[in-house]
């Protein structure tokens, strides 16, 4: 027998009940006193992803290695894209999200009351690349280079295009006047405006980089973010805070198998490689170790604290970027993280 546990809030309706809509009766949340691992019923939950990517390489491995399963839990992930994983989290349809705790932050200025629990990428995931034959100079000037360009990335809103935003301003550029972009509510189509020579820089995370590199598309990046940025919470698991508190030994639960996912990827590099093969098998041998390869040099992954510094970079790249106006209602490292499931080491 199973137990749905859902975020119940009765804001979320409210806020976007035109956005949104519930799907069916939701089943009866288990007792916030009855630990799963202990209780006869499997707890069954659904975190939404906006994409799938090599980044969640610790959530999916948490539910390959059976971690959640040991807790309890039955975690199913599911894709939504375009802001869906925010929207669904809000209606109480899906447990929370992975995704930018920024992304909680615009929620909660509007009306939310979401928090990030753990964190999982640890880096502005994000590339520069330039279409094939439309490469910068070795050692042109980066501001120089993009200006009058037309740059494919991310929604407006998304993690993503805060940076790539973040990063114009850095190169005194204005990303109203001195660029052309193209903001994509899917970014796995990234790779096909490029393709038909409609941009000819693109903003993308993994796998889009590699399966461009491997389709001939773009090289290796120009211009390398997670070195710029430093550490920031670019993916964590954020959640309704009355799933929190009035559910804790379940949220306790997940945050458990999740450390035990994360310390799997970044501790076994074999295991990692397998898992990602099966993640995404259109994944060339090459392109795929390189890839990986990519992501340990980058840091990409560092443990689920959610650390002051990582956060506060990623409001404040919200910020700038123009996606986050929290002069109301303040978004700090005090509002939007709480860390009293994860172990700091973990």
């Amino acid at each position: 027998m199973k137990t749905t546990l859902r975020a119940a809030a009765a804001f979320s309706v409210v806020l976007l009940a035109a956005a949104c809509s519930s799907g069916g009766g939701a089943a009866e949340p288990a007792e916030p006193d009855a630990s799963p691992a202990e209780a006869s019923e499997l707890v069954e939950l659904t975190i939404a992803e906006p994409v799938h990517g090599v980044g969640y390489l610790p959530l999916y491995a948490a539910q390959d290695k059976g971690y959640f399963a040991e807790q309890g839990l039955e975690v199913e992930v599911t894709t939504l894209t375009g802001g869906g994983h925010v929207n669904a989290t809000l209606a109480g349809e899906v447990a929370g999200f992975i995704g930018g705790p920024e992304s909680g932050a615009v929620a909660n200025v509007k009306g939310a009351d979401l928090v990030a629990v753990a964190n999982v990428v640890n880096r502005g995931n994000v590339y520069f690349v330039a279409a094939e034959g439309a490469e910068p100079e070795a050692g042109a000037d980066i501001g120089e280079y993009l200006a009058g360009k037309t740059i494919v990335g991310g929604r407006y809103g998304g993690t993503p295009n805060a940076i790539l935003r973040h990063i114009l301003q850095m190169e005194g550029l204005d990303p109203e006047s001195d660029v052309t972009l193209m903001e994509v509510e899917d970014s796995s189509a990234i790779p096909s405006v490029v393709a038909q020579g409609q941009a000819e820089v693109a903003v993308v995370a993994e796998p889009q980089l590699g399966l461009g590199i491997q389709q001939g598309l773009w090289g290796e990046p120009f211009l390398n973010p997670l070195d710029l940025l430093g550490p920031y919470a670019y993916s964590a698991i954020v959640m309704p805070r009355a799933t929190v508190e009035e559910q804790p030994e379940t949220v306790a639960a997940f945050v458990a198998a999740l450390e035990q996912g994360q310390a799997a990827i970044e501790e076994d590099r074999a295991y990692a490689t397998d898992l990602a093969s099966r993640q995404f098998p259109t994944m060339e041998p090459d392109v795929l170790e390189a890839t990986l390869e990519r992501a340990y040099a980058d840091e990409l992954w560092g443990g689920t604290y959610l650390t002051q510094e990582a956060v506060e970079t990623a409001l404040e790249v919200a910020r700038s970027g123009d996606i986050l106006d929290d002069s109301a209602a303040p978004q700090t490292y005090e509002v939007i993280a709480d860390n009293q499931f994860v172990s700091e080491e973990g």
